[in-house]
């Protein structure tokens, strides 16, 4: 099958490859898309029409985040970029990633978190590290539009601000507001809710950081009323930082907004050479810690009624699955060289990188047949979470490694009656 999918690349004129987050999940997830990236450059399937590389993201606006700067590891240009327009110096010093902010409040050396949305602890992996990390935060604040389970992990103090939704009407000073939004195919356009809000007291994510702001920087240099007043505002800031946003708020007015320039789609190569170029992966293992225990591999995964770590449902019209989530799911070959059958059940225990067990279990998983690569299993994430240990992550971007954790499973023998009803 793979030579025949090389010979099909081999003779088309055009290719656009996708992927999802089961190619970043791993240890060397980085170099798997940078691998992606070579095999396209070795057919020039990049910088042409109908060709290219596509990450297909879960969320509409996690691009975009990136583009305008929310990052822990901003460029040199970025910082020069705020001193100039705001008036003020950054701090010039790398943040945290996720893993790394864990990390940090596990050792105390972080000491609050504020959360614009999100369920961070539901979301990362290792919620016996995670947990009682953020349980030692002087300070936790949430702005969220609904409840979830990071909300209910309290450090010494802590606020919830509920925000209205993107769905919702945000009226300012100037009127109703619309925000902007860059999908994965990188074109912004903007966002205007229609709805009422569920509380006239509701504030605009906007309006709460500039309201933190001003209560705790009484002397800042931004003109934060301003801002919020009428995000127009906050699009010429982008754009006077940022000088691909030439424009913004007259060409953002456009129905479908428009295309942010892509040099590589344009065959400019922003390298030393001003040439395109390789990158060479360390080995063809993207996980070596499971190299001495590959036997096993899990995989988690999400439902078709699951958005991110919020579920909406226990159905999952992909695998067949009705009315739970305590499954494992597994190859047909591997089920028979284990003596498995449907309806089976299993404990799954998770190796260390020398293949010894662990302590991070989960219990009495249901075994579900289906066609999946074989010394692959798979179970639901988040709850699959509690196997991943935190420091297991991809080694450039930080990651967790949810596609390959290393298990071994356990029968769980029957009581008696079980077994005999069964049969």
């Amino acid at each position: 099958e793979i030579q025949h999918v090389a010979r099909l690349y081999a003779g088309a004129q055009r290719t656009i490859i996708c992927y999802g987050m089961g190619i970043t999940q791993h240890q060397y997830g980085t170099q798997n898309v940078q691998q992606l990236a070579n095999l396209l450059l070795l057919r020039g399937n990049i910088g042409k029409k109908g060709a290219g590389i596509c990450p297909l993201r879960g969320h509409s606006n996690v691009q975009g985040d990136r583009t305008v700067g929310i990052t822990e590891i901003p460029s040199q240009a970025l910082l020069d970029g705020i001193e100039r327009v705001f008036g003020f110096k950054p701090p010039q010093k790398h943040g945290h990633g996720a893993v790394a902010a864990i990390q940090a409040m596990r050792e105390g050396k972080a000491k609050a978190l504020l959360c614009l949305g999100g369920n961070l602890a539901e979301a990362i992996s290792d919620p016996q590290v995670t947990f009682p990390a953020m349980r030692k935060l002087d300070l936790v604040v949430h702005m969220a539009t609904k409840l979830n389970r990071s909300h209910l992990l309290l450090g010494k103090h802590n606020y919830l601000l509920p925000v209205i939704g993107r769905t919702e009407i945000d009226e300012q000073a100037s009127g109703a507001q619309s925000v902007t939004v860059e999908d994965s195919m990188s074109m912004v356009h903007a966002s205007r809710g229609s709805l009422k809000p569920a509380s006239p007291y509701l504030k605009s994510e906007p309006a709460l950081v500039a309201g933190l702001a001003k209560a705790t920087l009484p002397n800042s240099v931004v003109n934060w009323d301003q801002l919020v007043g009428d995000y127009s505002f906050i699009r010429e800031k982008i754009e006077a930082v940022f000088p691909a946003f030439a424009n913004f708020n007259e060409r953002v007015s456009v129905p479908g907004g428009f295309r942010l320039y892509n040099a590589a789609s344009e065959r400019v190569w922003n390298t030393p050479s001003g040439k395109a170029q390789f990158r060479v992966m360390q080995g063809i293992n993207e996980d070596p810690r499971s190299l001495k225990c590959h036997d096993l591999v899990l995989t988690t995964l999400r439902s078709h009624d699951q958005y991110n770590t919020t579920l909406y449902g226990l159905n999952d019209r992909y695998r067949g699955v009705t009315g739970r989530r305590d499954v494992l799911f597994i190859n047909p070959d591997e089920a028979e060289k284990r003596q498995l059958r449907v309806g089976d059940r299993v404990n799954v225990v998770a190796l260390d990188p020398d293949g010894n067990p662990t302590t991070r279990r989960m219990h009495n998983l249901t075994v579900v047949v289906i066609d999946m690569a074989a010394g692959s299993v798979g179970a639901y994430y988040p709850e699959a979470n509690v196997l991943v240990p935190l420091d297991s992550h991809d080694t450039q971007s930080g990651i967790p490694a949810y596609k390959s954790i290393p298990i071994a499973m356990e029968r769980v023998d029957e009581p008696v009656e079980t077994a005999a009803a069964r049969r």
